[in-house]
Order: structure tokens, then sequence, then C-alpha cells
């Protein structure tokens, strides 16, 4: 492989070598840190004599062969010509092992001084005078002595031989403390420093291996990672391009990590201890003296650090690479490291540490410690949870509830754990919850954490049982308390719903206390409260969505939340919803909460559906439905399902909904409004695909439910016009009369979507003139609540009773305006293709535009006129007085040479200006 960046290196040996070619011995010692690439440059150097007679002895000392007296003679005498042979010219030292394994201080062998000289004489033999010698050495620093002996005695009696020694030695001058690095150093010698590879020498590297000069910011990514360490950058360069010849940002693989390890075993053993210690300290290594962690004097942590920062692991006290970190724990055995986290957690406390820094440690190594522990962890867990990291939360809280003795403390911690968990998986925080319902019952839990439990009741669909533990909790001993209690309470009768005989009303006694919670009129519970138990105002819907702008979601109040989104879109306001909705939604995806971004996800399927966009609504409900398992949605699943069903239903996706009908669901949700969604749903699919009677008996189940259960629910859900529904399709006029009346007879505060729906049933069951009229203020409620689904059924209604009034040209202009409801909705247009032909127009010379065109106020009352609006009506629906009509029209009818109102439909399609009326349509819409 071609050297980068060691072209000074190389020239420096071969100056040498040149310089011994005439008999001037010469030995070269190169130093580097481990990786340096110090074998790479010697074996380069090597190389380069090939085309020189010069005779090449090699060989690699090794630290367990340092007891092994004349292992690196044995290496070099191995290497040499066939006829130098050990077998024939064994030195004197290799046939003397008594004298040779004399011990001489503790560990070393030594060799005798003849044996020594003798076997030199035999090594400096091996050239001669014609040709030169080359000794190299790698790993030099790790000679036995006896081979030492020899070396020192070749290099002496070579000053003014053929002879060049190239000696490699692990670190840099001063830095080795070795016998055999203190002896060479005695000697005559040059120096060759290997430094790491500068950025220019990498950018070279990277280049010649890509074929092609790369960006800058890879070129510096490689070296930020490395520090320039040869070894390391072929180690990532071998990872980054597994599987493909192209060079971006390095990746660590299994060769980096080898790479890693063979650098960290090269050192001494203190350095390995401080560099384990330092992987395991991460950002906290500042903080804790590292010698009192491994043992060793100031002198020795800085040396090893030094080390380890000049080999490329570190940059100062942290690790380039957090791949190299990780690598060094996992190379410990387990009961080392988790030692190890322990003595690093009892540092970090005793030193002030901040408590997150302590839990890590003792979350590593499964420690509570008596007194200090649980408080640590338990913090430490709260500040987790408030930076989103629900996996540490919970990880410490279970440590701590792990050892845990103390009931009281159990539960708390228990509550804790499972509000963390809900965050991401309802499903696994029901097992801490489940098992305190009696201590919530019982009163034993404090307001937060009792809330908690009843929320997992409603959660499930146990919502009886949350009523009873609201009526024992009604005497709340602070106000604080009041308004969680209320708070819980306002969400399970109009969140959840209650659909059982005599559980569907307020719990006596608590009224009294929510005045604690209505005082405030900032509160988001209030101002939903206002708007759903009074009349729907702008001014009601904007105070919710101002109050949703600044709202931070937490466990106790993502159903408030879900609640007052459907509460606006419900009130006629769904682009308000939905716009609130995904500000919302948008903060849970960058939170990660999981349960928030499904149910929130879910709420925007639906405001879709109210709008009419039934594709959006369908891919909506589906994907929150696959965010959470079915055992994580509990009893919510209603929401999803029921939307998805409707949505699918509505855009003739049959198939489909009803795979998601086969889904199973828990029975418990037909005790709450999700059950009677689901039902609806399920009635309005039975209808569109010929099952009459099935679809009543749903609607029937629904009307009986909301009956007998709260009452206070029904204006929201419009199952009387269901049930209409239902007996017109079985052939039941009369009594789908009655239901559409008894809808409309309702008190004040049901929607306009509910109104504009009984209005078109109850218009299905008069004479057409009646039809008519009935018609399009249905229309015009539809408008207001940005319906264009239903807007497009509705107006499909109208022009099948103009038709049949005989009035064909109104007809026409009436279906093209299904047609482009339909067409925003993405569903097939509900009017036949024939009403949407042109007409056969007249010959005339006039332009394509016609005679002439209307302004828009004119177009505007063109349109409502020729759509069968009086004046009256006119002016009401535009804000003008009926002269200023009877003005606007009397233009029209000179514009477009028509003599009375019946002309107008066939004069607005004659010269296309339904397409300028759709104004006035848009507009309204936006205006309601």
């Amino acid at each position: 492989m071609h050297l980068f960046g060691r072209s000074r290196e190389l020239q420096v040996l071969s100056e040498a070598f040149n310089d011994s070619t005439r008999g001037h011995g010469r030995l070269v010692i190169v130093t580097g840190g481990p990786g340096s690439g110090k074998t790479q440059l010697v074996h380069e150097f090597l190389t380069t004599l090939n085309s020189t007679d010069a005779r090449i002895l090699t060989g690699t000392t090794c630290a367990t062969e340092q007891d092994q007296p004349m292992s690196l003679v044995r290496q070099l005498l191995r290497n040499a010509e066939a006829e130098y042979t050990v077998s024939r010219h064994a030195p004197p030292a290799m046939n003397s092992p008594a004298e040779n394994r004399r011990p001489d201080g503790p560990g070393r062998q030594a060799a005798h001084p003849a044996a020594a000289a003798e076997t030199a004489e035999l090594l400096l033999g091996l050239g001669g005078a014609e040709r030169p010698l080359v000794i190299a050495v790698d790993d030099a620093h790790a000679m036995d002595r006896a081979s030492l002996q020899t070396i020192v005695h070749l290099l002496r009696r070579s000053r003014f031989r053929r002879v060049l020694a190239v000696c490699a030695t692990s670190g840099h001058f001063g830095e080795i403390r070795s016998p055999a690095h203190t002896h060479l150093l005695r000697q005559p010698h040059r120096r060759v420093r290997l430094a790491p590879l500068s950025e220019a020498s990498l950018g070279e590297l990277l280049a010649a291996q890509a074929g092609r000069p790369l960006p800058k910011s890879v070129r510096s990514a490689y070296h930020r990672a490395t520090a320039g360490s040869p070894l390391l950058v072929h180690a990532l360069l071998d990872d980054s391009t597994r599987y493909g010849p192209e060079i971006g940002r390095p990746i660590a693989g299994a060769a980096y990590r080898q790479a890693v390890l063979s650098l960290l075993h090269r050192g001494e053993a203190g350095h390995v201890r401080v560099a384990r210690a330092l992987a395991a300290l991460g950002t906290a290594a500042g903080t804790v003296p590292l010698g009192e962690l491994t043992g060793t004097t100031p002198a020795g942590t800085q040396e090893a650090v030094d080390a380890l920062n000049s080999s490329g692991l570190l940059d100062g006290y942290a690790f380039r690479h957090p791949t190299a970190a990780a690598t060094v724990l996992e190379d410990m055995a387990a009961v080392e490291r988790t030692e190890l986290h322990g003595r690093i957690a009892h540092l970090l406390y005793r030193s002030g540490a901040p408590a997150v820094e302590v839990a890590r440690h003792l979350h590593a190594a499964g420690l509570v410690p008596d007194g200090w522990g649980p408080g640590i962890l338990r913090a430490a867990a709260e500040q987790a949870l408030a930076a989103d990291d629900v996996e540490r939360c919970t990880d410490y809280l279970g440590l701590v509830l792990r050892d845990c003795v103390d009931d009281r403390e159990r539960n708390a911690l228990s509550v804790a754990l499972a509000r963390a968990e809900w965050r991401t998986n309802p499903a696994a925080a029901g097992p801490h919850l489940e098992s305190l319902r009696k201590a919530a019952l019982d009163g034993h839990l404090g307001m937060r954490d009792t809330a908690t439990v009843l929320r997992y009741l409603l959660w499930q669909g146990d919502t009886e049982l949350a009523a009873q533990a609201v009526a024992s909790l009604v005497h709340a001993h602070s106000p604080g308390d009041a308004q969680i209690i209320a708070e819980v309470e306002f969400v399970r009768q109009w969140f959840y719903g209650v659909a059982l005989p005599g559980k569907g009303a307020p719990v006596a006694g608590l009224d009294s206390r929510r005045r604690h919670v209505r005082a405030d009129s900032t509160g988001l519970a209030t101002r939903v409260a206002a708007l759903i138990g009074g009349e729907a105002t702008d001014e009601s819907a904007a105070a919710v969505a101002q109050a949703l702008q600044g709202h931070q979601l937490d466990h106790l109040n993502l159903e408030l939340v879900a609640m007052s989104l459907l509460a606006i879109a419900h009130a006629d306001r769904p682009a308000m919803a939905a716009e609130a909705c995904d500000a919302l939604l948008e903060c849970s995806v960058e939170r990660g909460a999981t349960t928030w971004r499904a149910l929130l996800g879910s709420i925007r399927a639906e405001i879709a559906l109210l709008q009419g966009d039934v594709t959006t609504a369908s891919q909506g409900a589906l994907a929150a439905l696959g965010i959470l398992g079915a055992q994580s949605w509990g009893v919510l699943i209603g929401l999803p399902l029921s939307t998805a069903i409707a949505a699918l239903t509505a855009m003739g996706s049959y198939a489909e909904a009803e795979e998601l009908l086969g889904h199973d669901v828990p029975e418990p949700m037909f005790r709450t409004v999700f059950g009677i969604q689901y039902l609806r749903a399920r009635g309005h699919h039975y209808l569109a695909t010929d099952r009459p009677f099935a679809a009543l008996n749903d609607f029937e189940t629904c009307g009986r439910l909301l009956r007998e259960g709260n009452p206070s629910l029904q204006k929201g859900i419009p199952w009387r016009s269901d049930l209409a529904l239902a007996n017109l399709r079985i052939g039941k006029a009369r009594t789908a009369r009655e239901w559409a009346e008894e809808q409309l007879q309702l008190p004040g505060g049901h929607s306009s979507r509910a109104r504009a729906m009984a209005l078109r049933l109850l218009a299905a069951t008069c004479k057409p003139h009646r039809r008519a009229s009935l018609l399009r203020e249905s229309i015009d409620l539809l408008k207001a609540c940005g319906d264009r689904y239903a807007l497009a059924q509705a107006y499909a209604d109208l022009s099948a009773a103009h038709y049949e009034l005989g009035e064909y040209a109104r007809a026409r202009l009436v279906a093209r305006q299904a047609a482009g409801e339909a067409e925003a909705c993405r569903i097939e247009s509900p009017v036949d293709a024939h009403l949407l032909d042109d007409p056969v127009r007249p010959e005339s010379s006039e332009s394509e535009d016609g005679p002439a065109i209307l302004s828009d106020a004119e177009c505007r009352v063109a349109g409502l006129a020729a759509l069968g609006y009086t004046n009256r009506e006119i002016s009401a629906r535009i804000h003008v007085t009926i002269s200023t009509v009877e003005q606007h029209l009397t233009r029209v009818y000179r514009k477009l040479n028509v003599a009375s109102r019946s002309e107008l439909p066939s004069k607005m399609l004659e010269h296309r200006i339904p397409k300028l009326s759709d104004r006035w349509a848009s507009t309204h819409s936006s205006a309601g």
C-alpha cells in the first residue's frame, strides 16, 4: 500500500542506507504512537531495497517472549539465506541453556557476554565486503535481554562496516522506559518520529482510495474521528466501503472496533485502566479524579492520557468516536464494568455532580445506594421525562422500584413509571396501574396519582368504576385537587361518555367543587365547557383554539386536548381545529410521544372527515391505527376505526371498510361514545352495501344507549337522522319524516351539519317544490360548516328535485355544482353524466364568453336567483338591500338578454356563467 505523508521519513532511511553502503554503519530508531504506521514505513523502505544486493534480516519482538533468550536472534537467523540456517551455525548461547537462563533481575534472562559477541559476529558475517547488511527489528522495545546484548554488540562493531540497523519502537522519545529502548538510545543513531497524518495527507489518501478528490467535509470528518492515525483511518475506510466503493462520511464498524482494541492492548495495563475509566465517564471525565478511580498516580494518569491522545483514540479526555468508547467498555468483563460504574457513581455523588450524571452510572451498575440512591434516581427520572427521554426515565424508576419496600412509596413509583410508559405504550403502563385500583378508590394515593389511575380506567372503558371514584373524591381538600378531579369528571362525561342506565348524570356534589375550576376563565376545560355547553360562536371557538396554542401536552390532559379539538370541529370550525391539531401533532412528533401522536392523528383524520376530505381522513385514520397496538388503544380504538370505516365507505372502498369491521374491538368500547361512533360508521356502511335492516338495528342501538346513558351527548350525535335515513331505505317514509322532524326540533346547540342532514332527509319525504326549498337551506348550512362531501350529495338531491319539476336547465346548473364538490373531495360524481353535458347552444355570432361578462356582485345575485332563491333570501345571504338585489338583476337580465327569472339557469349555462358563480360559493363558505 502506498504511504501518504511519509516522504521525509523514507528519505531519512534511504540516506542512512546510502551511508551504510559506504562503510559507515548506521542505526535508525523509528518511533511513533500505536497505529502510527511504523511497521508499514519499514516495510515500504525495505521494498525499495529489492533492486540492491543488500542482505535483509527482519524480526519482530513480542512481550510474551521476553523471557526466552535469543528469541529475536532466532528470527533473524531463520530469515537469513539457506546456508546460514540455525542447524548449521547455531550460536554457543543457544547450546548453553543453563548458562543463558541464569536470572539477572526480576523477570529477565541474560546471555553470556562471549556468546552475545560471537552471535553478533555471526550476524555480521551474513553480510560481507561486497553486500551491505540491513537488520530491521519491529517492536524493538520488547527485545529479550540476550538478543538486546547481541544487537548492541553488533552495533558497536559495525561503525565502519556496511551495516544498517532499523529499530521501530512504540511510543515517542521520553515515553518509553524499556531496557531495550534505553540501550538503543545510547548508541549513535538517527531518529525518525512518525507524527499522525495531517489533514492534507489524509485527503490524499482518501482521494487515492476513491479515485477522485473528496469534499473537504469528508476529509475533515475522517481526521476528527482518527486524529490522522493510519490504523484507524484504514479501519474506517474498510467499514465505510464494505457495501460499495463510494466513500462518504466515516462509518465505524467491525474493522474500526478491532483497530481500537488493537491500539488499546498495545499499551501498558495502567493505560488500559485509564481508557476504560474515561469510556465509562463520558462527558463527566473532568469531574472526578482519574487517579483515585484507576489506582494510578497523577503523573501516570497524564502519561496514559497523552498516549491515548497520540494513538488517535482521545481528544483531550474524550473519545473521538462514540464507537471507540463503547468498544472499550464492551471489552471489559461484565463484573468489572459494573464495579467501575458503581465507583464512578459514588465519586460523582461526593463531588456534587448533577443527578442525571450520577443516575446514569447507578443504572449501569444496577445499584441503588441506601440513603441517597432513590432520591438521585427519581430526580434524574423526572429530568429525563421532561427532556422526552422516556426510556431512560423508565429505567431509573424501575431500578428504584426494584429495591423499594415501602408500600406507599411503591405505589407512587408505580404511578410515575406508568405515566412515563403511557407516553409511548399505554399497554405497558397497564400492569403498573391495574394493581392500584383499590388504592385509588380508598384514597391512598395523591390526587395527581389518582387521576392517572382513573385515566387508565377510562381508557380501558371502566367508566362506572371511574365515576364511583370521582364521587368518593368530591370533597377534595385544596383548589388544586378539586381542579384535577373536576377535569377527570369533565373528560369522563364529555369525551368518553356514559352509556349505561343511571350512570349518565353528573356526579352529585361535584358542581360546587367545579367552581374552583371555572373561576379560572383562562383554563382550557372552562373554555371547552363554554363551547359545548352553550351556543357555539366564533368567540367561544377562538377562545378554545387560543388556549390550545400555549398548552403543553402532558399525561393528564391528552384527552382534554383531544376533546377540545373535536369541540371546535363540531362547532362548524373544522379549519380552525385542523390548524390547532397540526401544531400539536408536530409537537408530539418532535417529543417522540407515540401515544399523543396516535390519538392526535386520529383526531386530525376525524376533522378531515368533517370537512368532507374522505381520502385524507381514511389515510390519516389508518396511519393512526398503525402507530399503536390494539391493546394500547383501549376503547379509543373506536375513534380511528369509525373514521376509517366511514371514509372508506364514502369513497366506495367497501371491501377495505369490511376488512376493518372484522377487527376485534373491546366490549367496553360500546359503553362509550367511541362505540356509538363505531356503530354509526358500521350502520352507514351497511346502508351503502344494501343491508338497510342491519343498519337500522345499529342506529336503534345508538339511540337506546344515548337515551339511557348521557342525554347531553345526544345533540352532538345525530342518531335520529341516521334512523330517518335507514327508514327511508326500507320504504318507511312517514317514520323517516318523524325522525327527521324530531332531530330538527331539538333545542339549540346541535351543529349546522346535523341540522343540514336532517333537512336533507326531511326533503326526501316532501314534494319537489318543498324539497328544493329544504335542500337549499341544507346547502347553506353545509357551506357554513365546510363539509364538501355532504354538500356534493345535497347538490345532487337538489338537481334531481329540479329535474323532477321539469326545470332541466336549473337541474343541469346544480348538477355541475355537485360534480365540482365531488371532484374536490376526490370521489365519483353523485349525479348522472347526462346532466353534465353541455346543452345544444343556439347559433350566435356572440363571443364564447357571452355578450357581456357579469361583475362579481351581479354574478353572486344571478347565481342565487338561478338556484331558486327569492330576492329577500338573496338580500339576507349577501347582506345588501332588496332594492340593490333588484338593480343587480335588472342589469343581469339586460346583459344576458333574458325576460324573466325562469330563463336565468339556461342562459347561465349557455354563457358558462356557473364558473363565475362558484366564486360566491367559495366566498360564502370561507366566511361561514
